[in-house]
């Protein structure tokens, strides 16, 4: 049975930084692109960050530069580093998990608030 189980997420400040993991199992982690996307209310799911199975990363445009996405294939564990936070970073992050088929986490709500 695929787990994708987030943990990380808060409320924080404006400027303040969060990280956030997700912890995988069910699957052979190394081989999968893992993932975090977000959902804010009235807003499509978008891309934050991904990092394939050879460890190359892409970010979407909303967050380059303030944000790290890394894995631990030792842990099945896939992080983002979020930093410079502003309250339009508030959202629920999803963790996703993708090569033949894509699987979600259920999610964590990020607020950036003071």
């Amino acid at each position: 049975q695929v787990q994708l189980v987030e943990s990380g997420g808060g409320l924080v400040q404006p400027g303040g930084s969060l990280r956030l993991s997700c912890v995988a199992s069910g699957f052979t982690f190394s081989r999968y692109a893992m993932g975090w996307y977000r959902q804010s209310p009235g807003k499509e799911r978008e891309l934050v960050a991904v990092i394939t199975s050879d460890r190359t990363t892409n970010y979407g445009d909303s967050v380059k530069g303030r944000c790290t996405i890394s894995r631990d294939n030792a842990k099945n564990t896939v992080y983002l580093q979020l930093n410079g936070l502003k309250p339009e970073d508030t959202a629920v992050y999803y963790c996703n998990a993708e090569r033949f088929q894509r699987y979600w986490g259920q999610g964590t709500q990020v607020t950036v608030s003071s």
